[in-house]
């Protein structure tokens, strides 16, 4: 069996969003999608920052949407994605082998890395997820050898 690439199994094309997109938008892109990451993308197009629906919650006000909410519970809303991003971007080319890759999620203890190419675009999005429902795909093949990541 041929050695196992993040392009083989990585998710795209990925959701992005500009770095002044408001909390508000990112809410409604989480609530209407089945992801958990969204790249945010500089002026040049270049992956500059990454925002999980973790992030998102802790930015949001519980009182949102409530009888209780204030000006100042609303006003998280117009808060802006670069305000709220994980800057410190660990990302990976389209040939980096799947075992390495989800080394330095392990490693980094992250759980989507951004894969990128040589202009620093983001061309896909692997997580630990992807790479679960891989190796438990290759368990379940009859017959196969039972390669892990």
């Amino acid at each position: 069996m041929p050695p196992i690439n993040v392009n083989d199994i990585m998710t795209s094309p990925v959701f992005t969003i500009a770095m002044d997109d408001s909390v508000e938008t990112i809410q409604r892109a989480f609530e209407n999608n089945k992801f958990h990451h969204i790249i945010v993308n500089g002026d040049e197009g270049e992956c500059v920052g990454v925002i999980s629906d973790r992030d998102l919650l802790k930015n949001l006000s519980p009182f949102i949407g409530k009888f209780s909410e204030r000006t100042a519970d609303a006003s998280c809303l117009k808060r802006r994605a670069h305000q709220i991003m994980t800057r410190s971007l660990v990302s990976v080319r389209p040939m980096t082998s799947l075992r390495a890759a989800a080394r330095i999620m392990l490693d980094q203890r992250i759980s989507c890395m951004p894969v990128v190419d040589s202009l620093n675009h983001c061309v896909g999005i692997i997580t630990l997820r992807d790479v679960v429902r891989w190796t438990v795909g290759e368990m379940e093949m009859p017959g196969q050898s039972q390669q892990a990541a």
